[in-house]
Order: C-alpha cells, then structure tokens, then sequence
C-alpha cells in the first residue's frame, strides 16, 4: 500500500508493505519498503512506524526499510509485559530472522533507543551501524545538564502503575498533541500521522502499554549498566540530538564506545524525523555509506 504524503516529506512516497510477523509469542505489525541491505527503524512515544513517513521514501531508494510497531504499541499485540529494553531487543532481533536478515543497520529514537543499544551492544554482528537520537541510556553519567531540573514531568506520571491509564481516557487527543506539538516547537505533524497517533493511542490498554516501557525503566537502566561494564559498544555509531536532549545522550556514550560521531540539529524538536527529515538524512545518508 502507498504511504500517504506528508507535507515536508523528504523524500518520494514509497510502496509499504504492511505485514504481522510472530515474535516472541506476539504479533509486530511490520511496514516493509525498498530493496537492499537492510535498515531497521525504531520509534518511541508517542509515535507508530509512521513515525519515519517521510524519511523511508529516501532511505528506500538504497534500502530495505523494515519499521515495526514496537511491542504493545500501534498495531502490535498488547503484550502483558515484557517492555524491558533486553525484551524488546530481542523482538527486534527475532523480527530481522523473520524476515531473512542476518544484519541490519539500526536507527532509534526516544524509548526505542535502549534497545537498539542493547541489540549492538549483545549482538554486534547483527547490526551494521547505529543510529540513536533524542533519549538517554539510564543511568550512564553525561546526562547531567539535561537532568539539572530533574526528569520530564511525565516520566513520573507514566510511571505509576494504573494511574495514566485511568485518567487520560477520554483526553487522548489533547494529550498526545501536547507531545507532538512539544516535539516539533510547535509545527506539529501533518493531520495523517497525527490521526494515527491519536488512534493508536486510544483507550486504557493503549495507553498502558505505551506506559509499561516508563514502568520498565529501572530494569532497562540495569540492563545497560551491566552491558557496558561488560563490553564496549564496538558497532560505529551516530547519535543526533535536538531539543530538548542535545548532547547528552553523546556524553553518556563517548566513555563506552569505540567509533563515536555526534552532531546536534538546531531549531529541531524532539520528534526529529518529523520536524526535519532532510537535515536527518543529510547526516544518515552519509554515515550508512
């Protein structure tokens, strides 16, 4: 099926193949595109894989592009647990076997960060080279300036088991334009993804499997920390900050890493592949190749 355009796409629209692939007893549902060596897209919240609309059309054209609905969120299984970053890494991985790919290059952001990290980290000939924006790896030192003020206020929210789910009910839309209008500095999305991001949000389940990953945190932090006292992070990797992470996500690596590049976009929020997807290829394009 052809992805609607959007405006500001980066790139021409490409033909996806929407698919559901079993994984670890669930269910991701899978857009496919392009032909060649493989590049595995991971969102976060409060995204779907039409998070990458209008970066896959361009990465398509030398790539294919396999962007999975993570588990619980999208149209994926609502699992009842497992939203720890070693789990959902290994969605991933058994995703790629699925569907015929010994290794992929992989490009994370926000909360699909950490696993991706712990895809190279644990298996490093399966991923080419990384790509990380706009997230923090737990615990690591280097987050310091962005945590000056403390975490973002809705860390703490999601993090109550049974509490967001209970009250946004009824307000999804209004709470999930906060988001996206937060993380484009007020652009917003165009009314397509925006539309399916409400929708794929809707309801308490939706809702508590989004906020299952901030539930999981402690345990993904002690994932990395064991990770990186235990090997080095050997896969070339890229990280891109914006507003409001920057650099910070670089810091935490540079100790633990062996090829490291950072860049900032500035005047870019958060949601990166929305707000500017040609300065992002302009710096994916050349580090893939």
């Amino acid at each position: 099926m052809p992805v609607p355009s959007s405006p500001g796409s980066a790139g021409p629209t490409p033909e996806v193949e929407l698919r559901r692939v079993r994984v670890n007893g669930i269910d991701l549902d899978v857009a496919t595109a392009g032909r060649g060596p493989a590049v595995l897209l991971v969102h976060g919240f409060p995204h779907t894989w039409r998070l990458w609309t209008r970066v896959m059309g361009d990465l398509a054209e030398r790539h294919r592009v396999i962007a999975p609905d993570l588990r619980g969120l999208g149209a994926s299984s609502r699992a009842a647990d497992g939203y720890d970053g070693e789990t959902v890494a290994q969605d991933l991985l058994a995703l790629l076997d699925a569907l015929g790919e010994t290794s992929a290059d992989v490009i994370a952001i926000d909360l699909g960060t950490p696993p991706a990290f712990l895809m190279a980290m644990r298996s490093p000939a399966r991923v080419r080279r990384l790509v990380l924006m706009e997230s923090l790896l737990g615990t690591l030192p280097g987050a310091g300036e962005f945590l000056a003020g403390g975490p973002p206020w809705w860390f703490g929210l999601h993090s109550v088991p049974g509490l967001a789910e209970a009250v946004l009910p009824g307000n999804e839309a209004a709470y999930i334009d906060w988001f996206l209008d937060a993380g484009t500095l007020g652009r917003g999305v165009g009314a397509g993804e925006r539309d399916a991001f409400v929708s794929a949000y809707n309801g308490s389940e939706a809702l508590r499997c989004a906020f299952e990953y901030y539930r999981a945190m402690p345990e993904t932090a002690g994932q990395i920390q064991r990770a990186v006292e235990s090997a080095r992070l050997r896969v070339p990797t890229l990280t891109v900050g914006a507003h409001p992470v920057g650099r910070a996500l670089e810091q935490q690596l540079r100790p633990h890493a062996d090829d490291l590049t950072g860049h900032v976009i500035e005047d870019c929020g958060h949601i990166i592949p929305l707000h500017r997807p040609e300065a992002l290829l302009g710096l994916v394009r050349p580090f893939l190749a």
